[in-house]
């Protein structure tokens, strides 16, 4: 089964109805074939965006549990290699969330990510490898 890292942008509208991306993220994740991973400090980030609905916060608690969303553990050296990405992109600026992404795919060697932000044409992985977004644009 194909792995793919996944941000939080498409957490957040995926389980906000009122996103402007629900429909379409919710059309990538119905055929979407593989398996999703992704951090702790982006559960953080989705689960603050999503603040104000406890029951939503809640599915998304419960789709973890399921393990529908595999949550890979930042490990010593990938604390190490944040700072260092911390110090290379300080004029972005880049958040702890997404360098987190980006240090855990130079890990498991995973191309693949689903955003809906622009971040990821910016970040490289270890050799100024560009990411493979696999969320199509939506206009």
């Amino acid at each position: 089964m194909p792995r793919t890292l996944i941000d939080a942008g498409p957490l957040v509208a995926y389980y906000n109805a009122k996103d402007d991306w629900h429909s379409p993220v919710c059309k990538f994740l119905e055929t979407f074939k593989g398996q999703f991973i992704t951090t702790a400090p982006i559960i953080t980030e989705v689960m603050w965006l999503l603040t104000s609905a406890l029951n939503v916060q809640n599915e998304l608690l419960s789709d973890l549990a399921k393990q529908l969303y595999l949550v890979e553990h930042l490990e010593p050296g990938d604390f190490e290699r944040i700072a260092e990405l911390n110090k290379k992109y300080s004029d972005v600026p880049a958040d702890f969330a997404d360098l987190s992404l980006v240090a855990v795919s130079e890990r498991l060697q995973i191309a693949e990510i689903a955003s809906l932000d622009s971040d990821f044409d910016i970040y490289r992985r270890l050799g100024n490898k560009k990411f493979k977004q696999v969320f199509p644009k939506h206009g």
